[in-house]
Parts: structure tokens; C-alpha cells; sequence
């Protein structure tokens, strides 16, 4: 029996090509570039890129990440706007950009259309209009590349195009790989509740691997990052049975701090020694970009595969529709 009924096979597959793209369709979009900050307002998937671009670059000012209603306490005259929502209609982010007009901000959208292109449209702002078809959460590439690409002309961020299609060849060529390594991840997590565990520098990553799981395999995830958990979390395992069904990944990097890496180890044998499985995620030789990003394509391998086990489609997110239709009641 096919399960992956809408093909998400071939969209991981895929997933490499959004880069080169996200650049050419976001090439002359620009602003202005005279920010004090920069608000992304965005939710769910499309909220993930600029998590991205803040683990891997100290913008020229401070980059905020709004996932609401409205624009945070920061946002001023001087500031850019960008709105992401692939649908281009999500709520929360239509109402938070719809404050930006009406305060007379500079603002950018980045979707599909929608809501958000009519806006752009109605009051004479930029819009970088991306391919539709697939789910948020796996537009990464996309939307990764067409933020970074604004940013850049903006004045915000150096340039990193050169990165991002050195990083699309790559992933191109490890693709089966990572692949693999997923399938045979994603057989040790049946009937578990994975728990993603990675530095600070990298708990963006460790969030998005959350996300994979929760909406393509449909099932409760959990993150956290090193050191905080440490003083905190790690302690609620003190009443872990032995027949817990947690299982710990944890994300290892070449650049994680000497003391980090001890906690992870650490972390790792107390945790075995209460019957907890625990796996390490070793990121690959490369950029700190191709390592994330690579680290992120066996994600959607892992949960793509965790689906498949359970003979669910993972594609869909029902339960997120029928939530929206209801908000709508």
C-alpha cells in the first residue's frame, strides 16, 4: 500500500533546487537600507529561516522573529518588515503586517500570494512571489533564499549566495545518503517519543527536527538546547520507568564548545543509565550552512521514513486545517 498518497518523497528529493531559486526570484528586491531592525513575521514553516539566518550570521542589526497577532515592541519607523507565510494567509501574520501599514513601516512579503500578495499589491510594497504546491515546512529552501537575498540587498547580512548554491550542490550529492541513514534512524524511533537535543548554536536545528516530527509523522516531538537543560530539564528524568518511551538525538558539531560536547557525553550515559535510548546526530564535514541544512535533510528523511512505519501519509496536517476552519467559525 502507497502511503505517501501526495508524493513527498519526491519533494525531499527536490529540496535542494528551492535554493537556487529562492536567490533568482528575490534578486532585485529592496527597501531601503537605512534599518535599525529588521521584524520577520511568520509562523510555523515559515517562520524558520530567519532562525536560520540568525545561527549563522551576526546581522548588521538586530533581526526579530515575530510568531503573532502583532508587531513586537521593537518595531519603529526605522524598521523593515518582512511578512513570510507561504500560503500567504495566515492570520497572525496578515495581522501583524496589516500594523505595519497602517504605522507606515517599510514592508516586504515573501509567499505564494494570497492575502499577503493582495496587500503588497493594494499598498505598493515588494513581494517575492515563490512556487506553491508543496507544504510550508518543506519550503525551507525557498523561503531560506529568498529571505537571505533581501536581507543582503537591504544592507542586513553579507551575502551568502555563494554558500547557499555551494550548499544545494552538496546536499544534491548526499542526498541518498542522508536518505538511508534516515530509514534506518526512523526504524529505531517507532513507537517512541523522540526528544532533539543540540547546542545553542544549533537549537534552531534541533526545533526544526521537532517540527519534522510532529507534522510529518504526526506524533509528539520535543527539543531543547545545551547548556540550559542541564540546569533544568535533565532533572525530569529522575522519574523515567524503565520502560519509558523516550528516545534522546542528540546533534553533535565540530564547532560545539569543549564543555558542551563533555555535557552531551555526560548527558547521554545518565540518561542510558535510566533506560533511555539515546542516539548522536554527528553534522557532516562542510559550512556551517551545508552542516545545518544537511543536518535538516535527514530530518526530513528520518520523519518522512518514522511516517511510513506507521502507514500514515505524511504529508497532510489535518489537524491543523480543521483547527483553522474552527478559528474561522
Amino acid at each position: 500500500m502507497n502511503t505517501d498518497k501526495s508524493n513527498m518523497r519526491e519533494v525531499i528529493n527536490q529540496s535542494a533546487s528551492q535554493f537556487a531559486e529562492g536567490i533568482k526570484l528575490a534578486k532585485s528586491t529592496k527597501a531601503g537600507d537605512q534599518f535599525t531592525n529588521v521584524v520577520i513575521c511568520g509562523i510555523g514553516g515559515s517562520a524558520l529561516p530567519p532562525d536560520i539566518i540568525n545561527s549563522l550570521v551576526v546581522p548588521s542589526v538586530p533581526i526579530y522573529v515575530r510568531r503573532d497577532y502583532n508587531l513586537p515592541k521593537e518595531a519603529n519607523e526605522n524598521s523593515l518588515v518582512v511578512g513570510m507565510s507561504y500560503s500567504g494567509n495566515t492570520e497572525e501574520t496578515i495581522s501583524a503586517i496589516d500594523e505595519a501599514v497602517e504605522k507606515g513601516l517599510k514592508c516586504i512579503g515573501i509567499a505564494t500570494g494570497g492575502k499577503l500578495e493582495e496587500l503588497a499589491q493594494k499598498n505598493n510594497f515588494h513581494f517575492v512571489k515563490i512556487p506553491a504546491g508543496i507544504q510550508p515546512r518543506s519550503a525551507t529552501g525557498y523561503m531560506f533564499s529568498a529571505l537571505a537575498t533581501v536581507l543582503t540587498n537591504c544592507g542586513i547580512i553579507p551575502d551568502l549566495s555563494k554558500d547557499i548554491l555551494e550548499t544545494s550542490e552538496k546536499l544534491s550529492k548526499i542526498n541518498s545518503e542522508l536518505e538511508k541513514e534516515g530509514k534506518t534512524l526512523a526504524k529505531k524511533l517507532v513507537d517512541k517519543i523522540p526528544i532533539v537535543y543540540a547546542s545553542s548554536n544549533l537549537q534552531a536545528v534541533a526545533r526544526i527536527w521537532k517540527i519534522k516530527f510532529n507534522e510529518n509523522s504526526k506524533i509528539p516531538a520535543f527539543y531543547n538546547y545545551l547548556p540550559e537543560l542541564n540546569h533544568n530539564e535533565m532533572v525530569g528524568y529522575t522519574q523515567v520507568k524503565k520502560s519509558s518511551n523516550f528516545h534522546v538525538l542528540i546533534i553533535k558539531d565540530k564547532d560545539d564548545h569543549e564543555r558542551i560536547t563533555k555535557r552531551m557525553n555526560l548527558l547521554s550515559d545518565i540518561l542510558k543509565n535510566k533506560k533511555v535510548a539515546v542516539d548522536f546526530i554527528e553534522t557532516k564535514e562542510g559550512s556551517l550552512m551545508f552542516r545545518m541544512f544537511a543536518s535538516l535533510l535527514l530530518g526530513d528523511w528520518t520523519s518522512y521514513y518514522l511516517a511510513l512505519n506507521y502507514n500514515i501519509d505524511p504529508t497532510p496536517v489535518a489537524m491543523v486545517e480543521e483547527f483553522k476552519k474552527k478559528m474561522t467559525e
